[in-house]
């Protein structure tokens, strides 16, 4: 039997001659009750279910406010109300108020991104003759009716919402008055559920998100980014189903231009919880903005929000790097898609040297072939001179990164003393043309202002010729050492056989010296007569 005790009450007391209170918050209840008990005209006249009909049809339907009440209360006898056409009925009459009036679902949100061409379309709307104009509640009945404030759908459960909302998607109200209800709804029934912490009210919540997701609109700005971020984050907190954190990564990759790096920062859950934060999810929807921006790239104006996002990127690469639990591959990754967004641009490659320099200072433990791979990416010639200079004295980068920091760094220093020679030489020629004579002592500044830039270029040049002669002389010293002991080992006692050398005792030819014959074989000019005087 439908209804509660109230509404038996009212009932009894129709039965005892007593005109029940008939409102919209008992209506559809009670004639459920009557329909049941069949109090019809035919057993008599002035019964209680005629009375009750009447009252739906010219009070309730006519209304807004009314048919919402009337319909928060059919959710007790849902399903009797819904087999008599009383839900069908509240439907319908919601429904049509909305598409005549779309600002009965409340004002529309801010998004950031199309604010100003929907300003202009709506100035359009009012200038034409013949467009529906929305009605607004006028001075006096706001003043004396206590009745005019607007009954909000948000406040209905998710049994009766969904398909109100559904109703109007397919009636085409307009998107973003439905959007801005569907962001109000899960913001009041999924943010309390999940603080409560209870088992069902998590139950409750998850389904309260993923209906919302369902009935999300796809158009690209038209919810902001934080909004959607926060829906993601409460998906992945409640463990929602695979269809609605992938539905919400495919909005937000559509407008990740618009996102800041403070919308990134998503902590990880579940079983990816060894790392801050989810860096999975963030590279999923960089797919998905950069596989969008590869459709709409001959589309005019697409490159601002490229490098925005690569940007953005550098900043979040910065952010996750001292996470020491983010591994190599992920980190290379996402400084992959960060250099791709900047290539074939002018930007400055700061940030992803900032990253990388933030991730070897937390990550000391990587071998020189881990810290050459996570700075793969890196170029030294789209670096500033500030940066290259850094990177040039950096002691956690690799030799071979270290050798490009100081290579692009004399390009760079011979690039602007060639530009200032020749804008000396430039302004000479200008002022040459345009005076026709020029004074002496100017042509003599000048002229060694060319000096010096020409001796600064000497220099660089007599510097790089004495480290590569400083390095040939390194290296024939090292040359001449290994031969001499390769002499030393071979050639024992050569201290004493060059003594005898110089005493005449041996040839210089001589391959072998007996050092302990004493019979040296050296010829002396002697006199005949001394040798005469011998023989005697």
């Amino acid at each position: 039997m439908p209804g509660d005790w109230q509404t038996f009450e009212l009932v009894a007391r129709f039965c005892h001659g007593y005109d029940p209170t008939v409102t919209s918050g008992n209506a559809i209840p009670l004639f459920c009750l009557a329909h049941y008990l069949g109090m019809t005209d035919a057993h008599s006249q002035g019964n209680l279910l005629p009375k009750v009909s009447a009252f739906i049809r010219d009070k309730i339907l006519p209304s807004w406010n009314e048919s919402v009440k009337a319909f928060r209360t059919s959710e007790a006898v849902i399903k009797m109300a819904a087999d008599l056409g009383l839900v069908d009925a509240c439907m319908e009459s919601i429904v049509s108020k909305a598409v005549t009036d779309p600002r009965l679902l409340g004002e529309p949100m801010e998004s950031g991104a199309n604010d100003e061409d929907e300003e202009e379309e709506e100035e359009e709307e009012d200038g034409k003759e013949g467009e529906i104009r929305y009605a607004q509640p006028a001075v006096r009945r706001r003043l004396f009716d206590q009745d005019w404030q607007l009954e909000d759908l948000t406040m209905l459960s998710l049994q009766l919402y969904e398909p109100i909302m559904l109703g109007m998607i397919h009636n085409k109200v307009p998107s973003r008055y439905i959007a801005s209800s569907l962001c109000e709804y899960a913001k009041k029934w999924v943010l309390p559920y999940v603080s409560s912490g209870q088992n069902a009210s998590r139950i409750h919540a998850k389904e309260v998100i993923e209906a919302v997701e369902r009935m999300l609109p796809n158009e690209r700005g038209l919810i902001p980014c934080t909004v959607l971020f926060q829906m993601l984050r409460f998906a992945l907190l409640l463990d929602a189903g695979s269809v609605c954190r992938s539905g919400l990564e495919q909005r937000i990759g559509q407008q990740l231009d618009l996102a800041t790096v403070e919308d990134l920062l998503i902590p990880s859950q579940g079983y990816a919880k060894e790392v801050q934060y989810d860096v999975e999810c963030v590279k999923r929807m960089l797919k998905i903005f950069y596989s969008g921006f590869a459709d709409a790239s001959d589309q005019p104006g697409p490159m601002s929000g490229l490098m925005r996002v690569a940007a953005m990127m550098e900043e979040f690469l910065a952010q996750v790097a001292s996470d020491i639990d983010l591994k190599l591959d992920t980190f290379t990754q996402l400084a992959e898609f960060s250099a791709a967004a900047s290539s074939g641009s002018h930007r400055c490659s700061d940030g992803i040297y900032r990253a990388i320099d933030i991730y070897l200072d937390k990550h000391r433990y990587l071998t020189e072939a881990e810290r050459d791979k996570a700075c793969q990416v890196l170029d030294c010639h789209t670096m500033s001179a500030e940066a290259v200079e850094h990177a040039a004295q950096n002691e956690r980068l690799p030799l071979r990164v270290v050798v490009q920091a100081v290579f692009a760094d004399q390009l760079k220093l011979r690039s602007v003393i060639a530009r200032e020679v020749n804008g000396v030489r430039g302004s000479q020629g200008a002022e040459s043309e345009h005076l026709g004579v020029v004074k002496a002592e100017e042509a003599a500044a000048g002229s060694s202002e060319i000096v010096k830039m020409e001796s600064k270029m000497m220099e660089l040049e007599m510097e790089c010729s004495m480290i590569r002669k400083e390095i040939e002389t390194e290296i024939g010293r090292g040359r001449q050492q290994q031969q001499k002991k390769k002499k030393e080992k071979s050639g024992g006692g050569g201290m004493w056989r060059e003594m005898k050398r110089k005493f005449g005792c041996m040839s210089s030819n001589s391959s072998s010296v007996n050092v302990h014959d004493g019979n040296c074989h050296v010829i002396k000019k002697k006199k005949e007569g001394k040798t005469r005087i011998q023989s005697i």
